[in-house]
């Protein structure tokens, strides 16, 4: 007769505590064996810990004592072979399904990678591939997506697909919140949302579904924010009701039955508060395409208002009056909405002036899809309006926000950073890659006068077709990652690092052909680091290049640190320009395609996203600390400045950043040897 695990031996029910303390032996010797098999046996070793691991996360105080177990978790191979292996690429918006998930394992799992993430954000868990910052940031956003989960009991589907499975996502929450602090996670919420929204992504869905959720917590009269939520009301009424008319939320289709009723002056009011919500926040309402649609039969006066364009941005609107309507027309709709800030900075920017533009923008309003891209788009956007739309809003966006491009969870840091370069520097080039790539499934490049086609290349950089990127990168960057890669196999066998040819040739003519590296390729120590950082200085520190401003931007190479100053690895940038701050700090601005800019690389080295005349989706950090970072550039040999005029005193505090970071272990006399980490040509 088997024995019930419910009862004690003297027949009485155990009490809750007694209970976890049970099943917490259970899962411990459950852990210790998994970690004690090897790797090919752990599969079957697993289901008992993630069984036992299911139980304990029911009873009270269970996810406080598996986040206490996280470290020994991992470390017996919970994570191995799964997506959770590489917390660092984990996206929050995927926590959602994973928590609303019928399979008791994949809720078991995303639950321990929480408890994880949380003890490393408190400094219990010192972990090698998460930072502690970078762990908050991520429960930070998490819980931001998934407050329902705080606030509301299990819906009737929820009952339905995952029954008593749904209480666990819960006990979770409560945890996660308890640990960070309830009072804190609007107010940080909404801190969060200003600091990503400062950086004007192009990719802002993340960003309005934490808003939307903000927005439900405010309209439940169950929920007491208390005093949190200050701030949040510029958020909510950006997307749901910026003006007069939209203030209730009353749905589109009563809203342009309210413009049809108007007169000039009430127009003029919409156009007013919607241009100015626009450009507070970077985000876009759903009425707002609307009211520009409905405006296109009203004068351009009123449809400048409702942009909220400037001087140089009228005369552009008005010169090229049809190409603007027949834009709107095309790209602009409710479920489109970013198309309409995308427009505005274009126009602000007065590309359509340069002649080939304005011209690709029409080939572009009548580009046929091929059925592939068209697949591509449908898949990732839907299909509220066509493929071709939704295409023509990320031309817009990426027109508008040329520093706003992000590499997604994919390791493309080098066609994103094409693309911004392109859009910032050469528009009518990234809209022929456009053009290539959307109708004829096809790009091709030349590497030192020889044709590259990207059908024809082998695979890229990437494992998988990216999924998580704006509407251009989705449907250029498979092309793009390719030539890339193709472009590095051309340079198998040359000495030293392949981007010395690569990046001219895969940027454009503008690249600098003068090319420093400080680390050997061969053994990954570091190379003539003096030689190196005067060039630096000499060709882009204003005070020793007789002040010669950066004409174009320019690719760089940079060695990513942790907050704990701890080598991450090899990342693509782009110098965009170098200038004495508002408190006259040298800074060098720059973009990094990643998808947030602002990261803390250890040893006080943070990089800025504003407060430092940061223009959007720049980042900056003051000249040295930059320097200490940096480990490839490009120059022009026939314009190098003053080497001689720098000082050693100068460089020796470049030098000692580096050497505390990540140059640590690649001293040339160390005996420590930095081959054990990936080499420089692998970014």
């Amino acid at each position: 007769m088997g024995t019930n695990r419910d009862t004690q031996d003297n027949g009485q029910s155990p009490t809750s505590d007694d209970k976890l303390q049970g099943l917490l032996v259970h899962l411990d010797e459950a852990t210790a064996l998994l970690g004690e098999a090897r790797d090919f046996a752990k599969p079957g070793k697993l289901p008992r810990v993630l069984d036992t691991a299911r139980r304990v996360l029911f009873q009270p105080g269970g996810a406080a004592a598996l986040e206490t177990r996280a470290r020994s978790l991992e470390r017996a191979g919970v994570f191995l072979g799964t997506d959770w292996a590489t917390p660092q690429y984990l996206l929050p918006g995927l926590t959602t399904h994973a928590l609303k998930s019928a399979d008791p394992n994949t809720v078991v799992i995303e639950a321990l990678s929480e408890l994880r993430l949380l003890a490393v954000a408190k400094g219990d868990y010192p972990h090698t591939q998460i930072s502690a910052e970078q762990a908050h940031h991520y429960l930070t956003q998490v819980m931001a997506l998934n407050l329902w989960l705080l606030f509301s009991a299990p819906s009737e589907a929820e009952r339905e697909t995952q029954g008593r499975l749904a209480q666990i996502p819960r006990h979770l929450f409560r945890h996660l919140a308890e640990r960070i602090g309830y009072e804190h996670i609007i107010d940080k919420l909404i801190e969060e949302i200003w600091r990503i929204l400062q950086q004007r992504p192009i990719q802002v869905e993340s960003v309005k579904q934490m808003i939307t959720q903000i927005a439900i917590c405010q309209a439940d009269p169950d929920i007491d924010l208390g005093a949190s939520g200050q701030g949040a009301d510029r958020l909510v009424s950006s997307l749901f009701g910026p003006t007069r008319a939209s203030r209730e939320d009353p749905g589109i289709e009563i809203y342009r039955e309210r413009l049809s009723s108007m007169d000039n002056s009430a127009l003029q009011g919409e156009a007013t508060g919607f241009a100015r919500a626009m450009h507070d926040t970077g985000l876009v309402s759903p009425y707002h395409p609307v009211l520009l649609r409905h405006l296109l039969d009203h004068g351009d006066h009123l449809l400048s208002e409702a942009l909220g364009l400037s001087s140089t941005g009228r005369d552009c609107l008005l010169c090229y009056r049809e190409l603007a309507h027949a834009l709107i027309r095309s790209a602009v709709h409710p479920a489109t909405p970013q198309a309409a800030y995308g427009l505005a900075l274009m126009l602000e920017r007065g590309i359509l002036y340069q002649p080939p533009v304005a011209p690709a923008m029409w080939r572009q309003l009548g580009l046929s899809l091929s059925e592939w891209s068209q697949q591509r788009l449908t898949l990732a956007f839907g299909d509220a309006v066509s493929p071709r739309a939704r295409l023509l809003e990320g031309v817009l966006c990426m027109l508008g926000l040329p520093l706003g491009v992000g590499q997604g969870n994919n390791p493309t840091c080098q066609s994103a950073r094409a693309l911004s370069m392109w859009a910032y520097n050469d528009p009518d080039y990234l809209l022929q890659m456009v053009a290539w790539a959307a109708r004829d499934d096809d790009i091709i490049m030349h590497f030192e006068g020889m044709p590259l086609s990207s059908m024809a290349s082998l695979s890229g950089v990437a494992d998988s077709l990216p999924m998580d990127l704006d509407p251009v990168s989705l449907i250029v960057v498979p092309h793009l990652d390719r030539i890339y890669a193709e472009m590095g196999r051309r340079c198998i066998g040359r000495e030293g690092d392949p981007h010395r040819w690569v990046n001219p040739e895969f940027h454009g003519w503008w690249s600098g052909r003068g090319f420093r590296i400080n680390v050997d390729v061969a053994t990954g120590q570091l190379h003539e680091l003096d030689d190196f950082l005067r060039h630096f200085y000499a060709s882009y520190h204003p005070y020793y290049n007789s002040n010669q401003p950066l004409i174009h931007p320019q690719p760089a190479g940079i060695a990513v640190t942790d907050s704990a100053a701890r080598f991450i690895g090899w990342h693509a940038i782009t110098i965009l320009r170098v200038s004495l701050d508002p408190s006259d700090v040298m800074r060098v601005y720059f973009f990094n395609p990643n998808n947030d800019s602002g990261q803390d690389w250890g040893d006080g080295v943070r990089v800025s996203t504003a407060g430092n005349a940061e223009r959007f989706g720049e980042a900056s950090l003051p000249f040295e600390q930059f320097v200490s970072r940096l480990y490839i550039f490009h120059y022009d040999p026939l314009e190098r400045g003053e080497l001689a005029r720098i000082s050693q005193e100068e460089l020796d505090r470049v030098t000692q950043y580096i050497h505390r970071s990540w140059g640590a272990d690649r001293l040339p006399d160390s005996e420590l040897q930095a081959n054990a980490g990936p080499r420089p040509q692998d970014y």
